[in-house]
């Protein structure tokens, strides 16, 4: 049975929220482009800068994550980031050791040589945000940082509860 066609406000409506997201996805596919090339020379990928970034946080470094935390704290899948670890493990930037807590648990954290690469990476990085960034002013990139987040809840609270990485709060 064909539905009544929406008024012309809620196609207006519809015709920003399209193209709102296909400029997340450009603009998604643009910082993993232009972010890999800005830290290939290290051997990395923009996966693999936030999985050491997020084990580079201070109130992490000593301890590391587990493999839960970090795949609440990225919103990534365990599969996704499974590959992730092996890799950065491969190359000895990061280290599994034992969960204080629960020694049959592993946690990932930054090896000594890892620690090495992302202060290595971190002027590559700047360097990639002052670019990408250049034509915002401080207040815009805090007012764009903000609505993000809300986006970022409001996409989250589609998932109705299936997937609790949605639902935990945002660290840094």
């Amino acid at each position: 049975m064909r539905q009544k066609p929406a008024p012309v406000a809620d196609l207006a409506r519809f015709d920003v929220a399209n193209r709102l997201f296909f400029r997340l996805y450009q603009s998604s596919n643009l910082m993993h482009k232009n972010g890999t090339r800005a830290v290939s020379g290290f051997g990395s990928t923009t996966q693999q800068w936030a999985v050491l970034g997020a084990l580079a946080r201070p109130r992490v470094r000593k301890d590391g994550m587990s493999v839960k935390e970090l795949i609440a704290f990225l919103m990534v899948s365990r599969q996704n980031l499974a590959a992730v670890l092996d890799r950065l493990e491969a190359r000895g930037w990061i280290e599994k050791i034992k969960d204080a807590a629960d020694g049959r648990a592993r946690r990932s954290r930054l090896t000594v040589k890892g620690t090495g690469v992302w202060n290595d990476m971190l002027v590559a990085i700047g360097d990639f945000y002052e670019a990408a960034l250049a034509d915002f002013r401080d207040e815009e990139q805090l007012m764009l940082y903000r609505l993000l987040d809300r986006l970022k809840d409001g996409l989250g609270s589609l998932s109705g509860g299936e997937d609790d990485t949605a639902a935990q709060p945002d660290e840094d």
